[in-house]
């Protein structure tokens, strides 16, 4: 007798209001998980965190979830780099739940986020993340961003401390 997996409900959309607390559940698991606390200025501690919805649908911005069966299970999203140059962006709160991780949808998100960027008008998408997320800093390099030595812009993630840089 032969096995046929279910088929599997999933959606990569753009943020709702109601997606709020869903999402923020989310950074919360996956920060915990890796140990990534507020007090060291990681997405935990931003103050927006519980408003993604809000944040994100200010122009420039924008903010996808991915779906699993109708739950939450990841989300990504690019902005406007705060006290930088006009023209770049800054890839934002990529975290994903260990039943998604794998299946290629970091990269299905960073790439539309990043052709988003493109038709807003970025010409260079920044990122912060840390050494210790190893599976991350590798997707980011398969997708062409460079390792910088110094910070861009006045994110407040001090613990940050891989920086990467990507001409669009």
């Amino acid at each position: 007798m032969m096995n046929i997996a279910a088929p599997v409900d999933l959606a990569l959309r753009r943020i709702c209001a109601h997606d709020n607390s869903a999402i923020a559940q989310v950074i919360r698991e996956v920060s915990a998980e890796y140990g990534l606390t507020a007090d060291k200025g990681y997405t935990v501690a931003d103050p927006n965190l519980d408003e993604l919805y809000q944040l994100y649908s200010k122009p420039g911005h924008a903010y996808w979830v991915v779906e699993l069966e109708g739950k939450v299970v990841g989300g990504g999203g690019v902005a406007p780099l705060s006290c930088s140059e006009p023209d770049i962006c800054e890839l934002q709160k990529m975290y994903f739940l260990p039943v998604v991780r794998g299946k290629g949808l970091a990269k299905r998100l960073a790439i539309q986020a990043m052709d988003f960027a493109r038709e807003q008008g970025f010409t260079r998408c920044y990122l912060e993340t840390t050494a210790f997320l190893t599976e991350a800093i590798a997707l980011y390099e398969r997708l062409g961003f460079e390792h910088i030595a110094e910070p861009l812009g006045c994110t407040g993630h001090v613990d940050c401390e891989v920086r990467m840089l990507k001409t669009l």
